[in-house]
């Protein structure tokens, strides 16, 4: 649990670069939520992302695209609550920084001062170097996105692997290689071709971390509530479910269901009763009024 005595996170940005030298793989994972944050920092796993994803896996839209920022900032304060330890990422959400470089760094500010995040997220790349120089240049880390951009979605016609022809990867690389240079920390790769994600790995001295992109990048990101199996829907070709806790949930409410209209639930474990003299003498006093 996150507490006020001032005790230091245990990873930085630093332990992102220092894990890419050692050639030691970075994990990352979503959460958007108090008791999923604890969990995660109590795992071990090096970094938090709140990500936009929140969306459509906790508010159930189609797309990210409706995601505002006071969305992000109230799922990322519940994050930072309950770890401790993770690297603390929030999703900067469409429209946030897209429309100026100054409002850019406002809202990148906000997630920092306001939500207790360590670094932001924004997808990009060589249209958002600007903001991307002026968000660093504030003291924000940025974290890059290339591939499969979700926010993107309707101008990449759907939700498709990205960078499979020649020159599409090729911009994909040098977008890579401008983010390294206008100052992120690290990018992560989305559905790209794991030969071009290894390639690009290779090249940056900053880490990648892949989702969708093979096994060549510096770490590892996944949708929590993909991994654990939250939803009895589609699922994306890159996600491994960890877990399949939806019929396991589904289960214990069909039985909560069956015991509450069994009256079977909840049992004398389950509640406080008065002792017996003093509900009497509540009885008697309830008696005592109505005959006044």
């Amino acid at each position: 649990m996150s507490t006020d005595s001032g005790e230091r996170k245990q990873i930085t940005i630093r332990t992102f670069l220092q894990k890419k030298r050692e050639h030691k793989p970075i994990t990352m994972m979503t959460a958007y939520d108090y008791p999923t944050a604890l969990c995660v920092d109590q795992s071990g796993i090096d970094s938090i992302l709140v990500g936009d994803s929140l969306g459509m896996v906790v508010l159930g839209y189609e797309t990210t695209l409706p995601v505002t920022m006071e969305d992000m900032l109230h799922h990322c304060k519940a994050v930072a609550r309950g770890a401790n330890r993770a690297l603390l990422i929030g999703d900067m959400p469409f429209l946030s920084y897209q429309a100026s470089v100054a409002e850019a760094v406002h809202n990148a500010g906000r997630f920092l001062q306001e939500a207790g995040m360590d670094a932001i997220k924004l997808e990009g790349g060589r249209e958002r170097l600007e903001a991307v120089r002026a968000i660093v240049q504030a003291g924000i880390p940025v974290i890059g996105h290339l591939g499969l951009t979700p926010q993107s979605v309707h101008a990449m016609g759907g939700f498709r692997t990205q960078g499979k022809s020649a020159a599409t990867a090729l911009r994909i690389y040098e977008d890579a290689l401008l983010l390294q240079e206008a100052g992120c920390f690290s990018i992560v790769l989305e559905s790209i071709p794991s030969q071009l994600a290894e390639r690009i790995s290779n090249d940056l001295d900053i880490p990648t971390i892949g989702i969708g992109a093979g096994p060549g990048c510096d770490g590892q990101v996944l949708v929590v509530h993909d991994m654990l199996g939250l939803f009895d829907r589609f699922k994306p070709r890159f996600v491994k479910q960890f877990a399949n806790l939806h019929p396991a949930i589904l289960e214990a409410l069909k039985i909560y269901l069956q015991e509450v209209e069994e009256r079977a639930f909840p049992t004398p474990e389950h509640y406080t009763a008065m002792k017996e003299k003093e509900w009497k003498d509540f009885l008697s006093i309830l008696e005592e009024n109505k005959n006044e």
